[in-house]
């Protein structure tokens, strides 16, 4: 029995603890969430004192009391989980459920406790008294549900069922909801991709609508706010990797981004055209689990495709295969294709229209064209891109800020790239970065960050003279200005004539001055830059004549473990070949951060720092 006791006492201890580090809710669910954490660590003088009570023998009876509540304690703590990790838009759409849980969970901890013979227990009266106040208050909350939020079930109710909604609904709804930054809009999109592998492909009935809520909510998060739009899917390219796909959306056989999945009999699921042809060549098993299949029907898994297009949305990510045609738009939750007619509306006026209809209409572009892939396509295959490629001359700066916008967020499918650039649209963006209002040159920047994807356009490009505009972007715009610039000129500077450019147009020196102010924000951007010029001759040394070997050891002590590895690199190509580089770098003490990033870096790191302390060794007889 005294087993048996300390093992329901640990047990005991270990979920109070669980459950008292777990993060606050930000949902709908909070206040259940709130009250049930405190009830719940209020418990833990109890077990605290059990603990200390380890010679004192009990009962059966004691025993299947603790038990009891273990088992409670359990099931409170999944349900906690599950509402902090869980999507908050189903949670808001299923909250009756959601409260008659945490009444389930009161009862059982309710229950439990009253099983429970304190008098048998060796504790203090000051325990005592505590445990029964706890008891009181979880017989208070017994039968006792949440008290719905009206405004908040009725403006769920209209959003569902109008097809224009006021967006003052979708405004309340990304408070009630926490549910405002695009950070917050991530962890929901990632809740809901949880939710539907979790359910193995057949999820709530709801998930339609809560896809279409996300993508509300999404739209009402950058009208509240335009300065995220460099956050947003039109802007998720511009970083120096490309985001991971989720194991679940590549297909098990080709290992690519499915674009048409489907469900097999085993309950697997494929890319259609490689499971047929798999079957195509007589195969009559599943290829995953390797069980013979019952038939050979394909069944089309809509919810996946559908979670598949709201991660490529949020991550700025192109379908594998654009969609082939346009198709009519649709009204209601699942509503996301692109509406022709109203396109076609808004070429005419560019075509035609005076210039405040074609400043109007390409704002409007502008907006269709970073709200989906269809859009994109549709826009593009309408004949759009030259239009716009002539308003980047405009006179006026908001028609020539809202036509390079629209070609950034056209720009993000694979083919409208080759399009725009066929436009002749390269020279006129690389002037609006020039002259342009601040806004229009930051998305020029990120425009030509985006066409640089293509090997072919970052010579283009270069040649067109951006890179003395983008180093003046970095030097003199905003915050987000610089980001663009820099993340522009990393890409471009992957050409190896791009980096003789930059370095004849004095990037090195303004990179080196943001290395040595930590907290410009600009430092991870400068690293990366100065890594990608270090390995050509004339940047080598006009890094060198900047005397960065103070500030690149300090990184390498101090910096994030990337930066680390860039700091490593650059100093490498600075002390390969130049002894009082090497002299330097010892006298500033850096053979023992270098030691320890050898063996705790990055893998890249610990090849470069290893080869900085070869270097190291060898200036020892020119020392001496």
């Amino acid at each position: 029995m005294g087993h048996q006791k300390e093992d329901l006492i640990n047990g005991l201890t270990e979920l109070i603890d669980g459950v008292s580090g777990l993060p606050e809710c930000r949902s709908v669910s909070k206040r259940m969430y709130s009250n049930l954490v405190r009830r719940v660590k209020l418990l833990s003088p109890l077990v605290e004192d059990l603990k200390d009570s380890d010679g004192v023998e009990v009962g059966d009876d004691v025993v299947h009391g603790l038990e009891l509540l273990r088992i409670a304690l359990i099931s409170g703590l999944e349900l906690l989980k599950s509402v902090n990790e869980g999507s908050k838009i189903l949670q808001a759409l299923q909250i009756e459920n959601i409260s008659s849980r945490f009444l389930n969970v009161t009862e059982q901890i309710e229950d439990a406790l009253s099983h429970i013979p304190y008098n048998k227990l060796d504790l203090s009266e000051e325990v005592r008294e505590q445990i029964e106040l706890v008891h009181a208050q979880f017989k208070r909350a017994k039968g006792k549900m949440e008290s719905p939020d009206e405004q908040l079930e009725k403006d769920l109710a209209v959003a569902q069922r109008e097809q224009y909604p006021d967006p003052m609904i979708f405004k309340r709804l990304s408070e009630k909801l926490h549910l405002r930054s695009i950070n917050d809009l991530k962890k929901e999109s990632l809740a809901i991709h949880d939710m539907v592998i979790s359910s193995g492909g057949d999820p709530e009935e709801c998930f339609e609508t809560i896809a279409y809520l996300l993508r509300k909510l999404k739209d009402c998060a950058m009208t509240e706010n335009p300065e995220m739009d460099a956050l947003e899917g039109d802007k998720s390219l511009i970083k120096h990797r490309s985001p991971v796909i989720p194991d679940d959306f590549r297909c098990p056989i080709s290992l690519e981004l499915m674009k048409d999945p489907v469900i097999v009999s085993t309950g697997q699921t494929y890319e259609r055209s490689c499971i047929q042809k798999w079957l195509d060549a007589g195969h009559k098993t599943c290829p995953k689990t390797q069980q013979t299949l019952l038939h050979t029907a394909l069944t089309p898994n809509y919810v996946l495709k559908s979670l598949i297009a709201l991660w490529c949305e949020n991550n700025g990510v192109e379908l594998p295969k654009k969609q082939g045609t346009c198709r009519n738009k649709r009204s209601g939750a699942g509503g996301s294709d692109c509406d022709r007619a109203a396109i076609d509306a808004l070429l005419q006026k560019l075509a035609n229209g005076n210039p405040e209809q074609q400043r109007a209409a390409a704002g409007e572009l502008r907006l269709l064209a970073k709200r989906n892939a269809d859009n994109r396509v549709c826009i593009a295959g309408a004949g759009a891109i030259p239009l716009l490629v002539e308003l980047l001359s405009s006179s006026d700066s908001r028609t020539q800020e809202h036509a390079v916008t629209a070609l950034l967020n056209l720009s993000i499918n694979e083919g409208n790239k080759g399009t725009i650039v066929n436009a002749g649209a390269i020279p006129d963006i690389v002037d609006v970065l020039r002259n342009g209002s601040m806004e229009a040159r930051e998305n020029a920047a990120a425009t030509l960050f985006s066409l640089s994807v293509v090997d072919e356009n970052k010579v283009a490009i270069g040649a067109a003279g951006a890179i003395p505009a983008l180093i003046d972007l970095l030097c003199h715009g905003t915050p987000r200005g610089k980001k663009d610039a820099a993340t522009a000129i990393f890409n471009l500077s992957i050409y190896q004539g791009n980096k003789v450019r930059a370095v004849r147009a004095g990037i090195v020196p303004p990179l080196v001055r943001l290395l040595k102010d930590p907290g410009g924000g600009m430092m991870d951007e400068a690293l990366a830059i100065l890594a990608i010029l270090a390995s050509h001759q004339e940047g080598k040394a006009a890094i060198a004549q900047s005397e960065p070997l103070p500030v690149l050891v300090e990184v390498i002590r101090t910096g994030s473990p990337r930066n680390r590895e860039n700091a490593a690199a650059i100093l490498w190509s600075l002390c390969t070949g130049d002894v009082q580089s090497l002299k330097i770098v010892r006298e500033l003490g850096a053979e023992e951060v270098l030691k320890e990033l050898s063996e705790n870096g990055t893998d890249r790191a610990k090849r470069k720092a290893g080869s900085v302390l070869e270097l190291l060794q060898r200036v020892d007889p020119v020392e001496s």
